[in-house]
């Protein structure tokens, strides 16, 4: 078959370490410096923006949105939902409100998702709580003008499946009119043969049912818009599956964009969204403004 099914199983984990991939830091501290940004940075947006904090979306322990307010809120106000990355497993939105501060000085509110992690939630499950979550905003917030999303690392791949959801079974449609994927998994099958899914115990059937690349639909008229970033150090397992996403969506006729950006890592690729400069923060911004 080639890929990644030829690689030994000491390969294949190196393959799905992000941690070991960066040239910044060693694999034992690149971790905890990501959590102390996100965390400084996440304090800097909810000491600077009008937020609502733990907002129940359901009834799980996981099932609660923080909500960042635009500065200056129009009528109607665009919304970024961000969905953390942490291999499914850790992480939490209580650290996803970094990316808040440029968005909200410029009209434009910011959603961190909650989402029960392993091992007390399952792959079908989260996927299905970040589904909801949308369906929640767009019912308690009508004046929402258009959703955005933004997912890293497993929040990436949350945010590809919301992509390919289809909403007859949902009393609500969200108008979901972008998508920023960063550093995402898009095929779980890799997923399966590494240290990962020793928390995750996903069979295979759940790992293909879970699996964007295997479930992208084709694209209506009115179908977002999806840029598909991946870093220069991610590993070049994490850049071919970027790339293959990419790839399939654009087969199936959807605009999407792969940005390949320089002189980042898994990490500081998400990280830097705090920055008003940064150019996936700009990037943002304008697929907000086209709109």
């Amino acid at each position: 078959m080639g890929g990644w099914r030829d690689m030994s199983m000491e390969a294949l984990e190196d393959q799905y370490s992000p941690s070991r991939w960066s040239p910044r830091l060693d694999r034992d501290t690149i971790i905890d410096a990501h959590l102390a940004v996100t965390a400084a940075g996440t304090e800097r947006a909810r000491a600077s923006a009008q937020t609502l904090l733990h907002v129940p979306y359901g009834n799980g322990d996981g099932e609660k949105l923080d909500i960042y307010f635009p500065t200056d809120p129009c009528e109607t106000f665009p919304v970024l939902v961000y969905i953390h990355g942490g291999y499914w497993q850790c992480l939490s939105k209580d650290d996803s409100g970094f990316a808040a501060p440029p968005l909200v000085s410029q009209g434009v509110a910011v959603v961190a998702v909650g989402y029960d992690t392993a091992p007390e939630g399952h792959m079908d499950a989260m996927v299905q709580q970040v589904r909801r979550s949308l369906v929640f905003l767009v019912e308690q917030y009508p004046r929402i003008r258009g959703i955005y999303l933004c997912g890293h690392s497993a929040g990436a791949h949350l945010a590809a499946m919301v992509l390919s959801t289809d909403w007859t079974e949902f009393q609500e449609v969200p108008e979901i009119k972008g998508a920023v994927l960063v550093s995402g998994v898009y095929d779980l099958e890799p997923i399966l043969h590494t240290y990962v899914n020793d928390v995750l115990n996903m069979s295979r059937e759940v790992a293909q049912r879970n699996s964007p690349m295997r479930h992208v639909t084709p694209a209506v008229p009115a179908a977002c818009e999806v840029f598909v970033a991946v870093a220069q150090h991610d590993s070049p397992e994490f850049r071919r599956q970027s790339q293959e996403y990419s790839q399939a969506l654009r087969a199936a006729g959807w605009s999407v964009s792969l940005l390949d950006l320089a002189g980042v890592d898994h990490f500081d690729i998400i990280e830097k969204l705090s920055e008003d400069s940064y150019v996936l923060t700009q990037v943002i911004l304008n697929m907000i403004s086209r709109a």
